[in-house]
């Protein structure tokens, strides 16, 4: 249980930081690219978090991130929108990853927004599950 309260804690100041950057108003190619790193990062912990909850406190060890996604449907913490649209996400987070392309970059900038709400939601529900246990 140690290690998942650090792990949600770090997602925590993960998704701040994402918040940060994407607050700028007309960003620069540099403050593009910042953003979609940021948005890697968090991506990582975030579902690197609910991993580590579906772990301990589900008691299933899930090794990809589409499966922890999916699993968390099964379970009832995403809904069938979240869930696609957090597939989405994941794919999003594979071609930045994987390819640079700035015309790829800048609509992805556009769907980071979201991308953000739906880890802090994603998060909100595990907290919420750990606190009623």
């Amino acid at each position: 249980m140690e290690r998942l309260r650090e792990r949600l804690t770090l997602a925590d100041h993960a998704l701040k930081t994402l918040e940060e950057v994407l607050k700028i108003n007309k960003p620069t190619a540099i403050e593009r690219d910042a953003s979609i790193q940021r948005f890697e990062y968090t991506f990582e912990v975030v579902w690197k978090a609910v991993k580590q909850y579906l772990y301990d406190i589900e008691g299933l060890d899930i090794a990809s991130p589409k499966g922890v996604v999916r699993t968390c449907r099964e379970i009832g913490i995403l809904n069938d929108e979240e869930t696609i649209k957090a597939l989405k996400m994941i794919d999003d987070r594979n071609l930045t990853v994987h390819t640079y392309n700035e015309s790829l970059a800048k609509e992805i900038l556009k769907r980071l927004p979201n991308h953000m709400s739906l880890m802090k939601n994603w998060l909100k529900e595990v907290n919420t599950r750990i606190s009623n246990d």
